[in-house]
Formats: structure tokens, C-alpha cells, sequence
């Protein structure tokens, strides 16, 4: 009985220890969402995806990626990604969540006619 006890209460001492800095909660941080770059103008929105895209070197088309830790670990998975590493995904959500503001707005497409025209009409 008190190898048990000793046992849960080193086990609840390290998760103690490592919240925060889990590689699942670090993860999670890189998600973010497109809402706030929906007041930026779009030709300025392009261009800071495709400035941070080229300092990260990422495609501007990244996307978040998630690691698959052992089940039921992930919380307790400590974060062993390099700097680097940590910078680039978290640039990667950056530049997914421009490009959901981009698609959302319809950013570099043509304007869309306002005025109805029947097919093989003149306009005037």
C-alpha cells in the first residue's frame, strides 16, 4: 500500500512539474485564430504571409502540425522540439490562420459583377 501511494505521489509530482511546457499545451498555443487578420487589408495580409513564410522557410500554404504521443501521455510529454523548431510551427499557424482570412475574404480574386447581364449581351 505505500509503495502505491509513494508511487501516485511522485507521479502527481512531475505532472506538477511539467505543466506548461508539455508538448501537447505548446501544440495547442500554435493554433490560432484568423479572425484577428480579417481587419488587416488584403494586399498587406499577403505580403506578411509570404515575408513570414520565406523567413521560416515554409510553403504559404503550412499548416499547424500535431505529433502523436503515446496515448493518454500527450499532457505529460515533455516539449523536445528545438527552438527552431518551436519558431517554425508556430509560424506555420500563423500563415494557416492568414490563409483562412484569405479564403474567407476572397483576397486576390477579381471583384464580382454587381450588374446582372444576360449571356451575349453588349454591355453598355
Amino acid at each position: 500500500m505505500r509503495w502505491n501511494i509513494m508511487v501516485l505521489a511522485s507521479c502527481l509530482a512531475m505532472a506538477g512539474c511539467v505543466g506548461g511546457t508539455s508538448m501537447a499545451e505548446r501544440q495547442d498555443e500554435d493554433v490560432q485564430s484568423s479572425l484577428q487578420y480579417d481587419s488587416v487589408p488584403c494586399d498587406q495580409l499577403i505580403a506578411q504571409r509570404n515575408a513570414l513564410a520565406e523567413q521560416n522557410n515554409l510553403p504559404t500554404a503550412a499548416k499547424t502540425t500535431f505529433s502523436n504521443p503515446a496515448m493518454g501521455f500527450g499532457p505529460f510529454t515533455p516539449d523536445m522540439r528545438s527552438k527552431a523548431r518551436r519558431d517554425a510551427d508556430q509560424a506555420a499557424g500563423q500563415i494557416d490562420a492568414m490563409n483562412r482570412s484569405i479564403e474567407r475574404r476572397d483576397c486576390g480574386k477579381p471583384a464580382k459583377k454587381n450588374k446582372f447581364e444576360l449571356p451575349g449581351s453588349k454591355p453598355s
